[in-house]
């Protein structure tokens, strides 16, 4: 028997459709996206973590001529957030990214590893992480839990 899957998410027409910290965390994230060191791929990610404390956290993606030695923006950033902000919960996730050169793209979203990485920060939080994931333009796409990025997850239970 043939299952499928459905994938639940908000299209965001405009960068004018976000409310004010929404707008926030797309500007830091596209911010902090011009500092990503990509100088093999020229592929530039940018990522900003909003804390339940109303902190905010910025990353960028970090390659490195031993591949894959490099890390994606949004491991950068919540690895980062994890090490330094060990018990305070991850409210939403905001990705930009695309060639640096670019001046248009579509919404980019989180690779598998990163995906995975978010997962066991929602798991380990026991709450969910709202990932908003974003074109150059303003088009974005958000959804409520990486859960429905990455259906069949693997989590701790497993183990």
């Amino acid at each position: 028997m043939e299952k499928q899957f459905k994938i639940n998410f908000e299209a965001i027409e405009s960068y004018d459709h976000l409310d004010a910290m929404e707008k926030t965390l797309f500007d830091k994230a596209m911010q902090i996206r011009d500092l990503a060191y990509a100088p093999y791929s020229d592929f530039t990610v940018g990522c900003a973590i909003l804390l339940e404390n109303g902190e905010i956290i910025t990353g960028s993606n970090q390659e490195n001529a031993a591949y894959p030695s490099g890390l994606c923006a949004e491991r950068t950033t919540i690895f980062y957030t994890g090490a330094n902000f060990p018990e305070v919960k991850i409210k939403k996730l905001f990705v930009i990214g695309a060639p640096r050169k670019a001046t248009s793209s579509i919404p980019i979203p989180p690779c598998g590893a990163c995906r995975q990485s978010i997962l066991e920060y929602e798991a380990k939080q026991k709450d969910e992480i709202e990932i908003y994931f974003a074109s150059l333009g303003g088009e974005i796409y958000k959804t409520k839990s990486i859960r429905e990025l990455l259906p069949f997850s693997f989590d701790a239970s497993y183990l």
